[in-house]
């Protein structure tokens, strides 16, 4: 079956089991039939109640404007997926990590800040992420939630200047995620003087 066949058979809203019986296929089969949808762009990603993951499939492309918000920037750059709340797109420039990393601690979602760590080995640029940090009076969390990722995943090297700068820099409040402290990444915490919120099970999720 060709791909435009498909489209036509599949066109309109679709889960991966309604694909895989629609077409008489496996479900593996059917996830990846939606994954080479979505690379030519037929395929646009919605949730449904439950957070049901779910395929609006149309023959014709739909054009996306701008950038990727902060939930879909970090469902392309993180192992750990997060439910999108609201669809956002950035028109004025293009998205760094430096500024999705502050974004997501923002948040105070824990999932959404977890998800975040994998963007440590995307930063390209130490001194900025250390001043936009430092604006914001968070400096300190970056710095803790640094060193936690470094625990379970590789990242890019923060150069001595960045962290003393961070070491330094002023909080609002000492929790990342409201109430929420490890028992596992006390170390860290004592040298941030920051509570961080994940345990060393919540971290694993990177090595599923």
């Amino acid at each position: 079956m060709d791909m435009q066949n498909i489209i036509k058979k599949l066109e309109g809203l679709q889960t991966v089991d309604s694909i895989a019986v629609s077409l008489g296929i496996a479900r593996r089969t059917a996830v990846n039939y939606v994954w080479a949808l979505r690379k030519g762009g037929f395929v646009e990603t919605i949730y449904g109640k439950r957070k049901i993951r779910m395929y609006r499939i149309s023959p014709i492309k739909a054009p996306k404007f701008g950038y990727p918000g902060l939930y879909e920037f970090l469902n392309q750059n993180s192992k750990i997926k997060v439910y999108p709340p609201y669809v956002e797109r950035i028109y004025d420039h293009k998205p760094t990590a430096e500024e999705m990393i502050l974004k997501a601690i923002k948040t105070g979602n824990l999932r959404t800040i977890l998800s975040s760590l994998a963007l440590f080995n995307k930063v390209k640029d130490w001194t900025k992420l250390s001043q936009i940090a430092r604006n914001e009076n968070i400096g300190r969390k970056i710095g803790a939630l640094y060193d936690a990722a470094r625990t379970i995943i590789r990242v890019r090297r923060m150069d001595k200047k960045t962290r003393k700068a961070l070491l330094r820099s002023k909080i609002d409040d000492k929790f990342i995620v409201k109430h929420a402290r490890t028992k596992d990444l006390n170390q860290i915490e004592k040298e941030w003087k920051i509570y961080l919120p994940f345990n060393k099970a919540d971290l694993e999720a990177y090595k599923e």
